[in-house]
């Protein structure tokens, strides 16, 4: 990136690459004196240690940290852009973008019809090598993450949830054997106050969860630690409003996933971070105001 961007003209020093873990480069950049302002993307637990850090020097932060963000399938939906998009924001990138939809809130009403139209499609997922077209579904970050997200997966037995489908790690052939590929996994029958449908677990693995009423789903929703983002599957327009208005998170996505206009603000709340960033709220993160008054 940086021989690309030296290609480009830009002047040496403007951008600094430096590698290392957090504990190491990470924990010496943020309490690094002339490092005045600190944009951190991660983990919600590194996040409070950056600003801990931070705060020691009174520096500016934003933080992008994790999310267990909500689906919410309405039974006026339209129902083949729900399933196809609840599949999309589920299992995209293996689940490891904390903008994924892991807890799927559907009407009852419709309740099994979603169940089955979104478990037959998890199931024919293509799972393998990510520089293959056809693949859906890659291999996570690392064997520790892997184990951690098979883990989830037994804790939800315990915790009395149903496999609906996938629910181990993924076996290939021939080179990718030794690969960390777990199945998309569908957990029904647990409760929202379970671990495994509050915590984040960063991988392909989704619970659904049925509900009758538009104050039900926004108190399901809103019962998380986590304030990120939200998708809302409904053609009522007045219903658009009234939960996308309700629900505790940065970014409320109503018929749509992960559609976004650079010049708007993106961030979250609660244990999702602090501070926004886009278009001119960067502009005002990244530069200092100054009053100047002269006199006459």
């Amino acid at each position: 990136l940086c021989s690309v961007l030296k290609e480009a003209g830009l002047p040496d020093g403007v951008v600094n690459m430096v590698f290392g873990t957090g504990p190491n480069a990470g924990q010496a950049l943020v309490a690094h004196p002339k490092v005045h302002l600190i944009s951190f993307t991660g983990g919600t637990i590194s996040g409070l240690k950056v600003n801990t850090t931070a705060a020691m020097h009174l520096k500016k932060v934003s933080l992008e940290l994790g999310g267990k963000n909500a689906n919410i399938i309405f039974e006026d939906c339209d129902f083949e852009n729900a399933v196809t998009n609840s599949i999309r924001s589920s299992f995209s990138n293996q689940g490891e973008i904390c903008l994924c939809g892991s807890r799927i809130f559907v009407q009852s009403s419709i309740y099994q019809k979603f169940l089955d139209a979104f478990v037959t499609k998890a199931r024919n997922m293509v799972v393998g090598d990510p520089t293959d077209s056809k693949t859906e579904v890659g291999a996570l970050i690392s064997k520790n993450h892997m184990e951690k997200v098979l883990g989830y997966i037994e804790l939800a037995k315990q915790e009395g949830g149903i496999i609906e489908c996938g629910g181990g790690k993924k076996h290939l052939k021939g080179e990718l054997c030794d690969g960390y590929f777990v199945e998309p996994t569908v957990i029904t029958n647990i409760k929202p106050s379970s671990r495994v449908a509050q915590e984040e677990i960063f991988g392909p693995v989704v619970t659904v969860h049925p509900f009758e009423t538009e104050e039900e789903v926004i108190n399901l929703a809103n019962d998380n630690q986590y304030g990120l983002s939200c998708s809302v599957w409904t053609q009522n327009g007045s219903r658009m409003r009234h939960v996308a208005e309700a629900i505790e998170v940065g970014t409320v996505w109503v018929n749509c996933w992960l559609v976004r206009d650079l010049s708007m603000p993106f961030g979250g709340t609660k244990k999702s971070g602090i501070g926004r960033e886009g278009g001119e709220y960067s502009m005002e993160f990244y530069t200092e105001q100054k009053t100047i008054c002269l006199a006459d």
